[in-house]
């Protein structure tokens, strides 16, 4: 079992560069018989999980179902796996809660809206791939997102992820106590994924802070909620404040996934489209086409690092 939860950070990150192995922070693991991934329909005594999953390397979260049954559609034409157009069976068809599919080394996951229930996919996530005894893996979360000074359709791929405050942190209440954890991101994996958007040449892409709110309406400065105490010119005000702290987009699931991927040693980012300036508005008036066309970009950046991650391993070892 990994080091307990005393571990700290630099000796997480001391052990993780080394061994590239995924870490669970948790003792009571050691004395179970099984465990139930309960969300996934999955579990250590009913299936196999290394023969099932111990060949991932990639992992892409995101929001709604479809879209991730969308990208192991379009990565599987892309790494010339299948047939774009073959059935890809959920394998959590068991349970209604969360989406997976896989297409080779490729492993994609909904994870629903906000902080919340993308927490409780990533704790049987990083169980599931701690079980499967799975090594090097890089995860990305694929998403769209609220901009700020930007023009809808801009992809965002992550610097910090950011609170309300626009302090990178994720606080978290534990046994009635405030916990601060990190929401550090892996640069290297942000600027690779800048490069590779220069190279593809589709669509301009920056880097980032991501804020990362609690709700879609009031969280983020909205004027069209069911409710709203403050003006047009509060709302610019702090969407203004956001902007000059780095702030470049914003969305609701950002800092738990830098917090836990960061604790389990997994190399990620966060790459979201930009629907909308948020400066400018707050509901969405493009066309569906539109939309659309904005929301495939993630996924083809994300699809073109995957592609060049695994040539160069493939030259690697040639």
């Amino acid at each position: 079992m990994a080091p307990g939860p005393g571990f700290s950070d630099e000796q997480n990150e001391t052990l993780c560069e080394s061994e590239s192995t995924v870490y669970v922070h948790n003792p009571h693991l050691d004395g179970m018989k099984e465990d139930i991934l309960y969300h996934f329909n999955l579990g250590t005594s009913t299936h196999n999980l290394p023969a099932m999953f111990g060949d991932v390397k990639f992992v892409c979260v995101g929001g709604s179902p479809w879209r991730m049954k969308s990208f192991i559609e379009y990565i599987a034409g892309e790494l010339s796996l299948e047939d774009p157009k073959a059935e890809y069976p959920n394998i959590c068809a068991g349970t209604d809660r969360y989406a997976m599919y896989k297409i080779g080394p490729v492993l994609s996951v909904s994870h629903g809206m906000g902080i919340p229930s993308i927490a409780i996919m990533l704790h049987e996530l990083i169980k599931l791939l701690y079980h499967a005894r799975c090594t090097d893996v890089t995860i990305v979360r694929i998403g769209t997102s609220g901009g700020l000074g930007l023009e809808p359709g801009t992809v965002v791929v992550t610097k910090q992820s950011v609170d309300a405050t626009f302090l990178p942190r994720l606080e978290q209440v534990i046994l009635g106590n405030t916990v601060v954890r990190s929401t550090d991101l892996d640069q290297g994996l942000a600027e690779e994924l800048l490069q590779c958007s220069k190279d593809l040449g589709q669509f301009e892409t920056v880097i980032g802070n991501t804020m990362c709110t609690m709700d879609f309406y009031e969280g983020q400065a909205r004027l069209d909620g069911a409710f709203c105490s403050y003006t047009e010119k509060d709302k610019q005000d702090y969407l203004t404040k956001a902007y000059e702290s780095g702030v470049r987009n914003i969305e609701m699931e950002s800092s738990v996934f830098a917090a836990m991927c960061k604790l389990s040693g997994l190399k990620a980012a966060v790459v979201c489209v930009t629907l909308l300036d948020r400066q400018k508005g707050d509901q969405l008036s493009s066309s569906h086409e539109v939309l659309h066309s904005y929301q495939q970009r993630p996924q083809i950046l994300v699809g073109h690092l995957i592609k060049k991650m695994l040539q160069a391993s493939a030259s690697s070892r040639s």
